[in-house]
């Protein structure tokens, strides 16, 4: 019986995912990352290397994950504020993204893995918003890169600290009323921040 390999690498991914989000990298080990897989370790080191190629190998995939279901083409055509509610939601569905950010933060010093290419993603949306400003569609006021910040903050922060949201905003009701009253803020933010009528009031 042939060995199903990618199979196989898709149970670590997932495992490794799964405890990277929950532990950190340092927090937990390959041999345990093998054991909910159902591998040896040995699969685990043939296939992906040591913990820190795994973990860049798990974010990796998150991101073109996030990036394959929460696509942006030019905010000269795409409206911003709908985008940000896309992106809020896709951060409460998948909160692990935010959580592997949060670890990588704490855990690598220096460039993260694969830093340039990410740098490159990052830039095509800071892009997007060069053309919605070059369109008139978006403010001016400020650098495309910074509002890229903005908007994608505001969009994941909920699922980055979802304890000071609740404290902030309360959630012992109705959860689906609370996600959507806090996704309609978020695109409604967005908007505002971004809309060509606040040039007209940044210098006043």
């Amino acid at each position: 019986m042939a060995w199903d390999t990618e199979g196989t690498k898709r149970k670590i991914l997932e495992a490794a995912a799964s405890e990277f989000a929950q532990r950190g990298p340092d927090g937990t080990t390959v041999e345990r990352i093998a054991g909910l897989a159902g591998v040896n370790k040995e699969r685990v080191y043939n296939y992906f290397g040591g913990k820190p190629a795994l973990f860049a190998r798990v974010l990796r995939e998150q991101l073109a994950a996030a990036a394959e279901n929460v696509p942006v083409a030019s905010f000269a055509t795409d409206n911003i504020g709908d985008y940000a509610a896309r992106l809020y939601d896709y951060h409460r569905e998948h909160p692990n993204l935010i959580r592997l950010l949060q670890w990588e933060a704490l855990t690598v010093e220096a460039d993260v893995p694969e830093e340039e290419q990410r740098s490159i993603y990052y830039g095509r949306k800071t892009a997007a918003i060069q053309d919605g400003q070059a369109a008139g569609v978006l403010s001016s006021s400020l650098e495309p890169d910074l509002l890229n910040f903005l908007v994608t903050a505001m969009a994941g922060y909920w699922a980055a600290l979802p304890q000071v949201a609740r404290m902030m905003t309360g959630s012992a009701g109705d959860q689906a009323k609370e996600h959507a009253r806090r996704r309609a803020c978020v695109a409604e933010a967005a908007r505002r921040l971004t809309s060509p009528g606040f040039d007209n009031t940044s210098t006043a």
